[in-house]
């Protein structure tokens, strides 16, 4: 079988989304790319009952090379992510916050935290298009340029990550993120944030911690 190792991997971590609470039902999906190949979550497979062998393998163009059942209806996002960017992965979920959030922020997720450092900078909010088309992939694309993270308006969230152990552990934090400001919403008074020049401060804090997660997540 093509990519085994890759596939098993894939339906780990969509295990570990429904564990940590960040699907619902089949919703969300997750790739790693090799080489010129994708190692896609199938469409419409319940999680707990899915194998390697379910998992799809496709081109760059989309073209299905192996997998018992048909790809993910977000191949298209996947493909458009790894054309465009450094990716090496991608995990993409439905989680609470993250998707209500996606409901009523416009644009990006204001500097609230510094977390969102861990993301480059802001995390930036897509705007909606039905799910599986080229015009949402494309929107998605942009939002991710510099990122490892950024929401779907009306829809969800998705991370990227140099491989699937990395972008599957920002996850939680993109989650924190989005639940504080949720929270902070909630209050009706006015959310402080964060200056340019303190989100530098952050990112250089974090670098460290950032490199040496991708480098233990390898």
């Amino acid at each position: 079988m093509l990519y085994e190792a890759e596939r098993q991997q894939i339906v780990d971590a969509c295990l570990a989304m429904v564990e940590k609470g960040l699907v619902v039902g089949t919703a969300g999906n997750v790739s790693i790319r090799v080489g010129d190949h994708v190692v896609i979550s199938p469409s419409a497979v319940p999680y707990e009952e899915m194998t390697a062998e379910d998992v799809a393998v496709v081109d760059m163009g989309g073209t299905q090379i192996e997998g018992k059942y048909k790809p993910s209806s977000e191949c298209p996002l996947h493909l458009s992510v790894y054309a465009n960017t450094e990716a090496g992965a991608i995990t993409h979920n439905h989680a609470p916050a993250s998707t209500a959030l996606g409901l009523v922020v416009e644009g990006e997720i204001p500097l609230s935290h510094y977390y969102s450092a861990l993301f480059g900078g802001s995390i930036r909010v897509a705007p909606y298009s039905t799910f599986g088309t080229e015009q949402l992939a494309k929107d998605v694309t942009a939002a991710l340029q510099g990122r490892s993270g950024a929401l779907m308006s009306n829809h969800g969230a998705i991370t990227v990550g140099p491989n699937l152990d990395k972008a599957l552990d920002m996850l939680p934090y993109l989650e924190y993120v989005c639940e504080i400001q949720l929270r902070a919403l909630a209050t009706g008074l006015p959310i402080k944030t964060l200056s340019d020049d303190e989100m530098a401060q952050a990112r250089a804090g974090m670098s460290g911690y950032t490199k040496k997660s991708a480098a233990d997540s390898k």
